[in-house]
């Protein structure tokens, strides 16, 4: 039984190619943390998302805020990123003064991102869009 529990969860992954990674670029919003043993932390109101560009396998991921008007604020918070390729899995190596870790993406699509970490954390993000509250009929971009 446990086999074929362990069969069916392998062949459910999504196989994730090269041409994929494209789908990474622009802003993501966290929308839940799912813990190794299965407890959940939702977030219904994020003050930052990420913002990925990566392009040939190397990059940034930025921390940004939105504004009322449809424009983010970037922060000064940055990791550099690159994609690596391993097997059947994808990698996000990620890259600091002082720091160095490595998520793996578990699925991605135009709409939804989740990565896990090397404690086995899940982080759940959906496609962000600016926010423009002001409604003064201009596009936000």
């Amino acid at each position: 039984m446990i086999l074929v529990l362990s069969l069916l969860l392998v062949s459910c992954k999504q196989e994730i190619k090269p041409d994929d990674i494209k789908k990474l670029n622009g802003y993501w919003e966290i929308e839940k943390v799912v813990f190794e043993k299965g407890e959940e932390k939702e977030y219904k109101m994020n003050e930052t998302f990420d913002f990925f560009q990566i392009k040939d396998n190397k990059g940034v991921r930025t921390k940004v805020m939105p504004q009322f008007d449809g424009t983010f604020l970037t922060t000064d918070t940055f990791e550099n990123v690159s994609v690596r390729f391993k097997d059947e899995q994808v990698f996000l190596d990620y890259k600091t003064d002082y720091a160095k870790w490595s998520e793996e993406i578990v699925s991605i699509s135009d709409e939804k991102l989740v990565t896990r970490n090397q404690q086995k954390i899940e982080y759940h993000y959906k496609k962000a869009a600016p926010i423009n509250l002001l409604n003064d009929g201009e596009k936000t971009k």
